[in-house]
């Protein structure tokens, strides 16, 4: 499972250094292959290959006559870029996913289980900050969460 929130830095090619903390898993797990996509929150998802490929199975088993389906197939699988972990470390992210993400050096890399989420810092900083100041409504929560104790 891939957890917390690790400050990253992207150079001039695009490049991000993956933590150590996660390579070792990462390498295990998919050979240091990856699959990076995009998110309506207008970050970056980063799966380790065999996870995105259960996701994208899916995803493709959604009904296309459904537009909503259809839209999340486009925006998910349709932005799907396959990357895999160099010699160092680093994943070369494509330009059009750093522009979607509006990254440019600053970055957040998210873990969220089995899967990470990638911000631009300042945004990051923003919806989070936006978030923990949000009144919680327990109508929002879906039903599986209602009997969770924190």
């Amino acid at each position: 499972m891939f957890r917390g929130a690790t400050k990253v830095t992207l150079d001039a090619k695009g490049r991000m250094v993956m933590p150590t903390r996660y390579r070792d898993r990462l390498l295990e797990r998919c050979e240091g292959r990856l699959v990076i996509t995009v998110d309506r929150d207008q970050c970056l998802l980063l799966y380790p290959l065999p996870d995105w490929e259960e996701i994208e199975r899916k995803l493709m088993r959604l009904p296309t006559l459904n537009e909503h389906a259809r839209r999340l197939q486009r925006l998910m699988v349709g932005h799907a870029s396959d990357v895999e972990l160099d010699g160092h470390g680093r994943v070369l992210l494509p330009p059009k996913l750093r522009e979607f993400a509006r990254l440019d050096r600053n970055a957040i890399l998210i873990g969220q289980g089995t899967r990470f989420e990638l911000w631009d810092e300042q945004r990051w900083d923003e919806r989070r900050d936006e978030w923990l100041n949000a009144e919680p409504s327990a109508e929002l929560l879906p039903p599986e969460l209602g009997s969770l104790s924190l």
